[in-house]
C-alpha cells in the first residue's frame, strides 16, 4: 500500500457514491487536478525531492503522484491510452524536476490535465465533469481541517432566464472523520496484516494495483518530458 492519505478519508467515499450515480454525475468527460506549494530556499538546496541520487523524480514524483492518482481514481482506474507532457517544465539545477504539466487522453475521448510545482503557492484542487454533473474539492490531499472536509457538487446546472446567474446553484457537503485520513490509512494497512497473519488471507490485491497504474502513467509523463514532450502511450 502507497502512502496516499486521502484515498482513506470518508470524503473520498462518499464523493465516489456521486460519481458513481449516473442521473446525478452521468458519464465522465474530463479531469482536472493541480497540486503545488511554493518550497522554501532550505528545500530547493537539501531536500531529498531535489536530489536526482535520492528521488529523482521530483515535484512529478511527489506532487505529481497525488494529481495521477486522483485522474485515475475520477477515472474508477481505467488507464488513458496516451498522455502527453506540456511544454514548459521546470528544472532544478541538478536536473530534478521542480515544476511540470501533462494532459492525459483516454481511447473514449475523456481527457484530464494536472499541474505539480514546488514553485507555487499552496493548491489542492481537483475538478471533475461529467455530462449532468461536476464535482469540486479544493483541499484533496490535506484537508484544511483535520477532523471535517468538504467538496461541492452541481448537477445540470444551467442559466437563469436572463443569463445573470446558476440554475441550480452547486451545493456544498461536507464529511467529518473522528480519526484522521492518515490514522485511517494505517488502521486499514494495519487490518490487511493482521488477516494475512492470524486468518490465513490472500494478500489484497487492490492498493498494489492502483499503485502500479499511478506508477505507469507517472513514467510515461517523464518520458514525454525526456523524449521533446512526444505522446506516449500507457501500456499495462
Amino acid at each position: 500500500m502507497d502512502a496516499t492519505m486521502w484515498m482513506h478519508h470518508p470524503r473520498t467515499a462518499k464523493m465516489r457514491e456521486f460519481l458513481s450515480d449516473n442521473s446525478m454525475f452521468g458519464e465522465l468527460k474530463s479531469v482536472h487536478s493541480c497540486f503545488t506549494f511554493a518550497a522554501t530556499k532550505d528545500f530547493l538546496e537539501s531536500d531529498i525531492r531535489v536530489k536526482p541520487d535520492l528521488d529523482a523524480l521530483g515535484a512529478l514524483g511527489d506532487v505529481g503522484w497525488y494529481c495521477i492518482r486522483s485522474i485515475l481514481w475520477a477515472a474508477d482506474f481505467e488507464l488513458p491510452k496516451s498522455v502527453l507532457a506540456l511544454h514548459g517544465t521546470v528544472f532544478h539545477n541538478s536536473g530534478v524536476i521542480l515544476a511540470c504539466s501533462a494532459s492525459l487522453q483516454w481511447e473514449d475521448g475523456k481527457t484530464a490535465t494536472f499541474h505539480c510545482s514546488f514553485l507555487a503557492n499552496l493548491t489542492m484542487d481537483v475538478t471533475v465533469v461529467g455530462t449532468n454533473g461536476t464535482l469540486h474539492f479544493h483541499d484533496f490531499v490535506i484537508p484544511f481541517e483535520e477532523r471535517k472536509a468538504s467538496y461541492s457538487t452541481s448537477v445540470k446546472s444551467g442559466f437563469t432566464e436572463l443569463v445573470t446567474g446558476w440554475e441550480p446553484k452547486p451545493s456544498q457537503h461536507t464529511v467529518t472523520t473522528e480519526l484522521p485520513q492518515e490514522t485511517l490509512m494505517v488502521s486499514e494497512f494495519s487490518r490487511l496484516v493482521g488477516s494475512i497473519k492470524f486468518e490465513n488471507a490472500k494478500p489484497e490485491k487492490k492498493w498494489p494495483t492502483l499503485s502500479r497504474k499511478t506508477q505507469l502513467v507517472l513514467d510515461a509523463v517523464k518520458a514525454s518530458i525526456e523524449r521533446g514532450y512526444e505522446t506516449v502511450e500507457v501500456k499495462n
